[in-house]
């Protein structure tokens, strides 16, 4: 697409999910909007391709797209997405795990069915967890406001105070707490079984908190409800249908997107941001903001020439998270679970045999080894969805967490390389004969794989350093208040009107499409 003008009242670098949020919001709201991307291919985490075979479309990365489903921005424009292409399809059996001793355990929206299995375990954890899925219609809006607003504001003061009226003080210190608590402490104050533990807190490992890390356990207890009671979703056809909807919209606005199209530089003049350098040499005006869905590093290390102090201390002190590494496989069948066909059924299955496992797989990642036993996340969008493979055949989406970004050795002693490039297919191995005592005959089945190690993460995606997918850390240290860093949570940096959105700002990770969405609130707050 030629873009006829070079003067914007905002331009967006980066076409992932949060700067395309930002900008078609903005472009609702009046604003022309350019959005820049280096890639030929708009969706940064959110993207789909036919990568081993013609016919099977694998979504590369994100595969859950319920937080999207749930989130703010989805329900102001959800009419308009939908007019421009967006389908989502709703998977009632969510995640299970699948045990070494033949066992599973899921969880789907039929709350008995889920409370039947979990009582086949132990009635008293069956009891609980009724009780949690029925509390959880109350308790659920404060948090998910809490995770929409935000950090610090009038608006969270107000989410914090309609709850503390409403709830009464104790709920909201409970509340408080949860947000300290590791899943580990978390799980064993409410539940006695160790399969049922071990279930949950396996989503902990999603977003970087092995069991017993602080923080972690709102992690699993949202997931976990929402599951139950709201189901999961995906997209139809695979995860880009969410970028697809939003590009289709944002052009029907005005704005302008150009892909395969190279920032070099974000021009400045007396200290605010004003426009952004192509590598073209064309230069791109923005007369009121320059957003960026980068992270500190890349930004402040690649796109800022001339970093002030403040921008310099976020770049050096910004945490990065263990590394991930995504195998996608082309099959003739689905697995054959050992623990059981319905398993055929889930669009998750952790291989996560218990908390010990997590814990140390977690510490030999840190220490930059191979882990031994990783833990495994299979994702079956084609039982969800059938169109994302040809007729009788199936796609498999499996994500491996958490490996070191850089190598220093194999815990099992088995693998002598360093590279990622060397040993990635070694390790792919080793995930898929993990995979295949689960799921026996599965190599039978594998008509092509692709192996995207940690490494080849950040080639596709440089904000996903080291292969780290979540765009840094969430402990404590670095989640909140405290992402990117202390005085800049509200999506400004140390330059006048440049804003940074994304994975690397609050509230995070996810598809939720939050940081976008909420910067661009502020600007068109801030324009009135």
């Amino acid at each position: 697409m030629q873009v006829q003008h070079h003067d914007y009242d905002a331009v967006v670098v980066g076409a992932g999910i949060n700067g395309l949020a930002a900008a078609l919001h903005l472009a609702t709201k009046g604003w022309r909007v350019l959005v820049l991307e280096k890639s030929d291919m708009a969706g940064g985490a959110v993207k789909t391709r036919e990568l081993t075979l013609p016919g099977f479309r694998h979504d590369l990365y994100a595969m859950n797209l319920s937080m999207f489903a749930g989130s703010p921005f989805f329900a102001e424009h959800q009419q308009l997405l939908v007019a421009h292409g967006l389908r989502l399809c709703p998977a009632e059996r969510t995640f299970a795990s699948a045990f070494p001793d033949g066992r599973w355990l899921g969880v789907e929206r039929d709350l008995e069915a889920t409370a039947g299995r979990i009582e086949a375990l132990s009635a008293t954890d069956a009891r609980r967890w009724r009780q949690l899925a029925a509390a959880f219609g109350a308790d659920a809006p404060p948090l998910f406001q809490l995770l929409a607003a935000p950090m610090p504001s009038l608006a969270l003061l107000r989410v914090l105070w309609r709850a503390w009226r409403d709830r009464g003080t104790a709920w909201v210190a409970g509340m408080v707490r949860l947000l300290t608590l590791s899943p580990r402490t978390w799980l064993d104050r409410h539940f006695e079984n160790d399969q049922l533990k071990t279930t949950l807190a396996v989503w902990g490992m999603h977003l970087d908190f092995p069991p017993d890390m602080a923080g972690g356990a709102l992690f699993p207890y949202l997931e976990a409800m929402a599951c139950q009671s709201a189901g999961m979703v995906i997209g139809q056809g695979g995860a880009d249908t969410v970028i697809e909807a939003m590009l289709s919209a944002l052009r029907a606005l005005g704005g302008d997107v150009l892909l395969g199209t190279e920032a070099r530089e974000i021009l400045t003049q007396d200290g605010r941001a004003c426009g952004v350098l192509l590598a073209d040499g064309r230069r791109m005006l923005a007369r009121r903001a320059v957003i960026a869905n980068l992270g500190p590093k890349v930004l402040y290390g690649a796109l800022l020439k001339s970093p002030n102090a403040a921008a310099r201390r976020q770049r050096a002190k910004f945490r990065h998270g263990p590394g991930t590494m995504m195998i996608h496989l082309a099959l003739d069948a689905l697995p054959q679970w050992r623990a059981g066909a319905e398993l055929q059924q889930y669009a998750y299955v952790h291989l996560a045999p218990s908390m010990a496992a997590m814990t140390a797989a977690y510490a030999e990642a840190i220490d930059g080894l191979l882990p031994r036993v990783p833990v495994i996340v299979v994702g079956q969008a084609s039982a969800i969805d059938p169109t994302r493979a040809p007729p009788g055949k199936h796609v498999l989406w499996i994500q491996v967490r958490v490996l070191p970004a850089t190598v220093r050795g194999d815990a099992a002693g088995e693998i002598a390389g360093r590279q990622w490039d060397d040993i990635k297919e070694a390790y792919a191995d080793r995930v898929l004969a993990l995979l295949e005592t689960y799921a026996p005959g599965l190599s039978r089945n594998v008509l092509a794989r692709a192996v995207l190690s940690p490494q080849d993460l950040e080639r596709d995606n440089p904000n996903l350093v080291g292969g780290d997918s979540l765009g840094g850390s969430h402990h404590l240290d670095q989640n909140m208040l405290f992402r990117p860093a202390f005085g800049y949570s509200r999506y400004r940096t140390p330059v006048a009107d440049l804003y940074m959105v994304g994975a690397s700002t609050w509230p995070g990770a996810g598809t939720g499409a939050g940081s976008g969405f909420l910067c661009a609130k502020l600007l068109t707050h801030k324009q009135r």
